[in-house]
């Protein structure tokens, strides 16, 4: 067992050397205060699981057809939904700073939120590769781009990102110095943590850039070599050009954005000793990765025609079932209103039948 490595960040693979780890506990009063820090954790964990939840919703109930894109987008939203399932976790730590659920319960966590991390990056990258195969090779792609053949990718997908983690799985535990959850590296442990680093920087991020990247790249070309061949459609092929150009930007961008300072700090880390006194940044940066889960039911969702006609459809059901519970709740109140009605007539009736009789009886 080595000592704790960062151990507000339990839930990452952001590994800090033990020198930072005494310093920042130090300098941390602010940003681990209890409340801060979680209440952005949960904050993030809400948007994440109303937007993952609403693009499975859209998708299993208000697409028409099985198409290759919706099944790796319900993957991709599934991945992230599962993916911030551990931001409550990572929010108690925090609050508590320690791990107060167990051995067991730290090394399920660690292994969930680290396969979640590494699919969703992965599903962006099949993703990518499925809009390159779609646009520049429609035809000889078509036997490809099939649903069975998407799900295949997609139970393949999550095989490999469950081979990535397996050193999680196999070395994350609770901390006896401190009793936080984090990986507990074997000797040399400095060793296996700079390998890790490396490995899991080159898979996880820089890999799947150049893939992503690459993919879009050849795409945007490809519109544009088409666009000089068919002259009578030039306007129509500018739009397009537009539109597939400003996604490949958004996408980059957002990708980029997200995940860029974890690993950049990651390899940073392994070079020279961060400072100690900027823990809001080592907070921000984890956040950042979880907040591009955030983003994907946006950036391949909303900006989806097909995704915005979903949720016109699901809000105006919604709105139908408000009006007809509206609409069946006035017709009860009105037919209750009749019944007494009636039932008030009826015994004004009944009494006028019955005094003549008492007259008569008396």
């Amino acid at each position: 067992m080595v000592p704790s490595p960062y151990p507000h960040l339990p839930l990452s693979l952001l590994l800090c050397n033990d020198t930072l780890l005494n310093d920042t506990l130090l300098n941390d009063t602010l940003f681990n205060s209890g409340v801060l820090i979680p209440l952005i954790y949960i904050i993030v964990c809400v948007i994440g699981l109303g937007g993952n939840s609403l693009v499975i919703h859209i998708v299993l109930h208000y697409s028409k057809t099985e198409s290759v894109t919706n099944i790796y987008i319900l993957n991709l939203a599934i991945a992230d939904e599962l993916f911030m399932l551990g931001l409550p976790f990572l929010a108690v730590q925090n609050t508590l700073q320690f791990w107060p659920f167990g051995s067991f319960m730290c090394r399920l966590v660690m292994t969930v939120d680290s396969i979640n991390q590494f699919t969703s990056i992965f599903c962006l990258t099949v993703m990518s590769i499925d809009r390159y195969l779609a646009v520049v090779h429609p035809i000889r792609s078509s036997k490809w781009r099939r649903p069975q053949v998407a799900k295949v990718v997609n139970g393949t997908v999550w095989a490999i990102s469950f081979l990535v983690v397996l050193p999680v799985v196999i070395f994350a535990n609770v901390h006896k110095m401190g009793g936080t959850c984090n990986i507990s590296w074997p000797r040399p442990a400095d060793i296996w943590r700079a390998a890790f680093i490396i490995y899991t920087s080159t898979v996880g991020f820089f890999c799947p850039l150049l893939i992503i990247c690459l993919c879009y790249l050849l795409i945007v070309f490809k519109i544009r070599s088409s666009g000089k061949k068919v002259h009578a459609t030039s306007t129509k092929r500018r739009k397009s050009e537009r539109k597939v150009t400003r996604m490949v930007v958004i996408v980059v961008a957002v990708f980029v954005f997200c995940w860029l300072p974890f690993y950049a700090l990651n390899i940073l880390n392994l070079l020279v000793s961060l400072p100690s006194e900027y823990p809001g940044l080592y907070y921000f940066v984890v956040v950042m990765g979880y907040a591009n889960s955030c983003a994907n039911p946006i950036v391949y969702g909303f900006l989806s025609e097909n995704f915005k006609r979903g949720f016109r459809k699901a809000l105006c059901r919604s709105s139908r079932k408000v009006e007809s519970h509206d609409v069946t709740e006035r017709q009860q109140h009105t037919f209750h209103y009749f019944n007494a009605t009636f039932l008030i007539n009826g015994l004004r009736v009944f009494e006028l039948c019955i005094k003549p009789m008492e007259f008569v009886l008396q």
